[in-house]
């Protein structure tokens, strides 16, 4: 007698039962999401609901510098995450500090556009983004527009354009 012959077809079809690889690939993906959290900012790590071991552990891999002794950290933190009630809440956390990163991105990049848009001496511009942008101050933007390529001609230091790339990035902002 075989120890297969005590296991029935029905054990199978249970909706608890989760096959090995199953578990397995939960637990790659909780110690890459582990993994991810220690590369975090400190300020990022602070917005995750993690508490007690999971924190001391993630803290501990941050300051680790020998790459044997950080992978198995990152195990260990894998395991403390499949341990953890509350994995749901990280995960949410974790992809809303990652959704805000790449919104900021977003941004940064359409700033940059719009900025040298409206450095190229294009009307166009200038009227496409007071019709897509109508709360920005059209005096104030023409004569940032005018300092910064006065600024550009006489190669002096992008200050204007700082300033001008700062306006529109609050305009954008305050439109979101």
């Amino acid at each position: 007698m075989s120890h297969f012959d005590d296991i029935s077809k029905d054990d199978f079809d249970d909706e608890n039962f989760r096959s090995k690889t199953d578990i397995k690939k939960e637990m790659t993906e909780l110690q890459e999401l582990g993994t991810k959290i220690v590369e975090l900012s400190e300020k990022h790590i602070e917005r995750i609901p993690i508490e007690g071991e999971l924190a001391d552990a993630i803290y501990e891999a941050r300051s680790m510098k020998h790459r044997e002794g950080r992978r198995r950290q990152l195990q260990f933190i894998g395991k403390l995450m499949r341990q953890d009630d509350n994995i749901d809440g990280i995960r949410d956390a974790y992809n809303k500090i990652m959704s805000i990163g790449q919104q900021h991105t977003k941004v940064q990049h359409q700033t940059e556009q719009w900025r040298d848009r409206l450095l190229s001496d294009d009307k166009q511009a200038l009227q496409a983004f007071l019709s897509e942008f109508g709360h920005a101050e059209i005096q104030h933007l023409r004569q940032l527009i005018r300092n910064s390529q006065k600024e550009i001609s006489q190669q002096k230091p992008p200050s204007a354009s700082r300033k001008l790339f700062r306006y529109i990035r609050e305009t954008i902002e305050n439109a979101q």
